[in-house]
């Protein structure tokens, strides 16, 4: 997916998609080949200074058309871009008019860094650009490009509220250049899809997009080919091509892609029809039951870095023993095995307000890195059952899984793709391997102001907390805005109730407000305004400062806790210092916290039980160098994870090739 000059064709083709081989063991040898290449072409597109001369140039002329000519100078160079592609001297004049037209239909005009962002997003790279440097202006330079040349553009961003948010704000900027613009959400019918994925450019979420793609999958069944689906335009309207919801996997510019790409690249997207066991609720109450007269320790094992539970041989024979008298389901060993190692997950690894919440007496998944909830996921092979049986919750049906795929394998579908976040840096080796995506560092509009002022690292839980709301006090007194991010509901509950307790006015946003969630973040920069909230803080919303905040030092964000991944950490932090303004971040963590309790290792265990002293200076070196050495083993786990993940979907095709896809 490397860039591309050359015009892409792609009318009258039925489902265009690139077809993925696995990798392989020359993957390296490749790597290293286009390694030198590849740094050029960074090189060459963060160094835009002539680029960003040409647009200014067409820019002047463009200033001067009226609405209507801006619209019939815009129709002339659609014939350009088919005939030469994506070459600077015919982008800079696209770039030119898109500028020109954000400017009159929404008020805004790209800066010249945005320029830049929106060429390296042409080429089929990621853009590294810092919180607030306007991203969602960004997309529009290349999608619209993109649309002009004929090619549908697929805007895909993290959930719902964003999506229709940046369609209809950036949509004005497309119809002023004669495209047409759709939005894709959540409980929209068969036929608004159809009407919204038609348009030039659709905004979307990940999940709604793979979902989509799976159902056209399952209607097109193993006959996917072009060839067939042009055969079938002579049934009319009973063709299945006329059932399909997308027009194929043409080009996807990805809002967060951090977070698209390799975060929720850990779970795969299933499709699943409904099973018809009529005493799932009665076998599930039998497993916890079992579960729960098991020994700890010594009949099973937990594993918290892995997140798994494993049965001892004393276990496994305990096991036999306490089922014998139970059905024929629990006759079969690895059944028998199964059902009691979920109903352990269930008991000892899924934590209510952590992992999931009950809402309406449902069983909802809150989603780890952005703390958001996920009403429409569950967990497979019987986890969810297991865990609304655990819970008292109602028991939703067993799922029988229809169709499935990796956001890894399906994003490495498009053929054209592109993504753009503030921390992508941290995963650059990783997006190039899985999706030969190349990283490129926008340079800020204005310098950075933002300060860090270390860790302060705690013993114990109990004294991390004292410490935190005394410094929120002190914020407070000061009336500057303070943003505290935590990693649960639990923990940003845990801390409102302290703030409470001491009279000290905040608002909450976790998964129980995530409907509110942009309304919050963006009051967040008040003056003495406390905002304690789970990982979601907002991404994609501005925090702009009150009047005088700036001269106090701008909003202070505070961590908590450290997140698995280290670009979490970083998003939390740039939420403070947006466009030159003043901010201060730093992290107040225990020895108690999750990620050092289970990503420390023995020897970090070892050191942090003799660590009394961690209050000193030398303490607090050694406090912070274990919360690290924690960090890199807690990526690195994921990173093995996601890899997994893609193995075992490429191998499932491999083994089902003769049959057709397996999704």
């Amino acid at each position: 997916m490397s860039s591309a000059v050359l015009p892409l064709r792609v009318e009258g083709l039925a489902y265009p998609e690139r077809l993925t081989p696995s990798l392989g063991k020359l993957d390296e040898l490749a790597e290293r080949a286009a390694a030198p290449m590849l740094r050029r072409l960074r090189s060459r597109l963060r160094n835009g200074t002539q680029f960003v001369r040409e647009v200014a140039d067409h820019g002047r002329r463009c200033a001067d058309l009226s609405d209507a000519d801006l619209r019939e100078t815009t129709d002339r160079l659609r014939p350009a871009l088919l005939q030469n592609g994506f070459a600077d001297i015919v982008v800079a004049h696209s770039f030119a008019l898109v500028r020109e037209a954000a400017r009159r239909s929404v008020g805004q005009r790209p800066f010249d860094v945005q320029l830049l962002g929106g060429r390296v997003l042409l080429h089929n790279l990621v853009a590294e650009m810092d919180t607030g440097e306007g991203k969602t202006l960004t997309a529009t330079l290349p999608a619209c490009t993109t649309a002009l040349a004929g090619i549908p553009v697929h805007i895909v961003t993290v959930n719902d509220y964003l999506a229709a948010r940046d369609a209809e704000l950036m949509g004005p900027v497309y119809r002023a250049l004669g495209l047409t613009v759709g939005v894709i959400v959540h409980g929209m019918t068969a036929e608004s899809r159809q009407a919204a994925y038609g348009c030039d450019v659709t905004y979307c979420t990940n999940k709604e997009l793979v979902f989509d793609y799976l159902k056209d999958r399952l209607v097109v069944a193993h006959q996917p080919s072009r060839v067939h689906l042009q055969i079938e335009r002579l049934y009319g309207d009973r063709a299945r091509l006329s059932q399909l919801l997308l027009r194929g996997l043409h080009c996807a510019i990805v809002d967060e892609a951090d977070s698209v790409l390799v975060d929720e690249a850990r779970t795969p997207l299933i499709i699943a029809g409904r099973g018809n066991e009529e005493y799932e609720r009665h076998v599930y109450e039998q497993a916890l039951d079992v579960s729960q007269r098991l020994a700890a320790d010594r009949e099973f094992v937990i594993d918290h870095r892995e997140r798994r539970v494993h049965l001892t041989p004393s276990g496994l024979a305990h096991v036999t023993a306490l089922s014998q008298t139970y059905g024929a389901i629990w006759a079969g060993r690895r059944r028998r095995e199964d059902l009691v190692l979920q109903a352990l997950s269930a008991l000892h690894l899924y934590q209510r307000d952590k992992h999931y919440l009950i809402h309406n007496e449902k069983v909802q998944i809150v989603d780890e890195y952005t703390g958001r909830v996920m009403p429409d996921r569950s967990w497979e092979r019987g986890l969810h059952q297991m865990i609304e049986v655990k819970e008292q919750c109602p028991l939703g049906r067993r799922q029988e899984t229809l169709a499935r795929i990796s956001y890894q394998r399906f994003f490495r579908r498009y053929l054209r793709l592109a993504g753009m976040t503030g921390t992508a840096c941290e995963v650059a080796s990783e997006l190039w391997s899985v999706y030969r995506l190349g990283v490129v560092q926008i340079p800020t509009n204005r310098p950075v102001r933002r300060q860090g002022q270390g860790n302060r690292i705690y013993m114990t839980a109990a004294r991390k907390w004292r410490a935190v709301v005394e410094k929120i006090q002190r914020m407070h007194q000061e009336g500057r805005p303070v943003l505290v991010g935590t990693r649960s509901v639990a923990a940003s509950e845990e801390l409102s109730t302290r703030l409470f307790n001491i009279g000290l006015p905040h608002q909450v946003l976790n998964a129980r407000q995530d409907r509110e969630e942009a309304a919050i973040v963006a009051r967040a920069g008040e003056s003495g305004r406390i905002t304690v909230a789970t990982n979601m803080a907002g991404r994609g919303t501005d925090i702009r400062l009150d009047i005088g905040v700036a001269k106090r030092g701008g909003l202070h964000v505070i961590a908590t806790e450290r997140h698995d991944a280290g670009r979490i950490d970083r998003q939390l932090f740039g939420r403070c210092g947006r466009q030159g303004d003043p901010g201060t971040y730093e992290a107040c963590l225990s020895l108690e916290d999750e990620l050092v309790a289970h990503h420390s290792g023995r020897l970090g265990k070892w050191v942090a039980a003799r660590l009394v002293w961690l209050e000193t200076a030398v303490g607090q070196q050694i406090g912070t160098w274990l919360v690290k050495r924690a960090q890199r083993r807690a990526e690195r786990l994921h990173s093995r994870i996601r890899q997994t993940v893609l193995k075992m979907d490429e191998q499932l095709e491999t083994t089902l090739a003769f049959a057709g896809r397996p999704e």
